[in-house]
């Protein structure tokens, strides 16, 4: 049976320690406390650099505040209770032997900027992992009526606070995440298996769009069974060669995509029943695919930043090589939905004429005329 635990027994077990940045904390507000002129050492960090809605409070409020004269600073606490008198406005629950506290924890207060430092990498790593989560939550959202281009603006946010911290950190060489990534979860959405089953059965019936569909990659597809016959569909028309039902089960059979649970019948059937264009299905899979990556680069991002081994030079080159990733499909996602420019009719027609090969005539039997001179 549980324990029932006393009516006057104190539950601080359940209450979290602190993070190793809290005590930074403490020690860089206890050394500005001490010694307010230090203030100018440590230009990298605002308020919102801090963990604690206290500490922001202090931060702020030393900030806002001018420093005290040192002799006088020496000799009274007028300039303390003034910051005190400050944060409260923001944080009631400070109380000067807080700020006494502070000062005593506060081991060298000439290693003011070395604290501000330790905890402006740890706001890096919040901010970077609050702008992975918007990307990963976005990317889930249903809701969203423009779901792509709106994961793609959360994408665009994610790199500017990368490049940010890498502006703050610069990466250097070998810096690269110890951290172990998440990998990519096995789709088995039958949404995304049917569309699928659809772009085979119609790019088969028109082969002549495939050509056109090069943005489109057998790694886009959620099923293997499904982008190997989409990579069969590719070689037999890179090779000129005769596109239908019978010849992708043949090309099928060398990829070694026939075996028990795919028989030739079945592969035959699911060719079969084209529906739309291969345009239309391509593009569905490729949306489907492009939001799994943002998924899976926030979820990475994120991985990266829980991980309180991995140092701020990490997080940069560990969040760029993610979002290449993205980066890439992203680019065949811009390929596959922009229009080509439309074209004059004229145009179109002048060209045609321009490149038409002549057509051969009677063979001549005499010299052609001679042109007249113009005078």
């Amino acid at each position: 049976m549980p324990r029932t635990p006393e009516p006057d027994e104190d539950d601080l077990d359940a209450i979290p320690p602190p993070h190793p940045v809290f005590h930074v904390e403490q020690a860089l507000l206890g050394a500005l406390l001490l010694d307010p002129h230090r203030l100018g050492d440590v230009p990298g960090i605002g308020p919102d650099a801090f963990s604690t809605a206290a500490h922001a409070a202090l931060f702020a409020a030393i900030r806002s505040l001018p420093a005290p004269d040192p002799a006088e600073h020496a000799k009274n606490t007028k300039w303390l209770a003034a910051v005190l008198t400050a944060a409260r406005e923001q944080t009631r629950g400070l109380s000067a032997p807080y700020l006494h506290h502070l000062i005593q924890v506060c081991p060298w207060p000439r290693h003011a900027p070395a604290y501000a430092r330790m905890i402006e990498a740890e706001h890096s790593r919040r901010r970077l992992a609050a702008a992975a989560q918007r990307l990963t939550h976005t990317a889930e959202d249903t809701a969203l009526p423009q779901r792509v281009a709106t994961t793609l603006t959360k994408a665009d946010a994610l790199a500017i606070v990368v490049d940010d911290i890498a502006a703050r950190f610069p990466p250097h060489a070998g810096s690269l995440p110890r951290t172990s990534t998440p990998a990519l979860p096995t789709a088995h959405d039958e949404d995304a298996a049917d569309e699928e089953r659809l772009l085979l059965a119609t790019a088969t019936a028109h082969p002549s769009d495939i050509e056109q569909m090069r943005w489109l990659m057998p790694g886009d597809f959620t099923q293997p069974r499904h982008a190997g016959l989409w990579q069969s569909l590719i070689t037999l028309t890179r090779r000129r060669a005769p596109v239908d039902p019978v010849t992708v089960l043949w090309e099928a059979r060398h990829r070694g995509l026939l075996g028990p649970g795919a028989e030739p019948r079945e592969l035959l059937d699911l060719l079969a029943g084209p529906v739309g264009s291969p345009e239309h299905w391509g593009e569905r899979i490729l949306q489907r695919h492009i939001l799994a990556t943002s998924r899976h680069v926030g979820r990475r991002i994120e991985a990266f930043t829980d991980d309180p081994a991995t140092t701020p030079y990490q997080l940069v080159v560990g969040s760029r090589r993610a979002l290449a990733d993205l980066s890439a499909v992203r680019t065949r996602w811009q390929h596959a939905t922009s229009s080509p420019p439309p074209i004059d009719r004229a145009v179109r027609t002048r060209a045609a004429k321009a490149t038409a090969v002549p057509r051969a005539g009677p063979p001549r039997t005499t010299a052609p005329p001679a042109a007249r001179s113009s005078r």
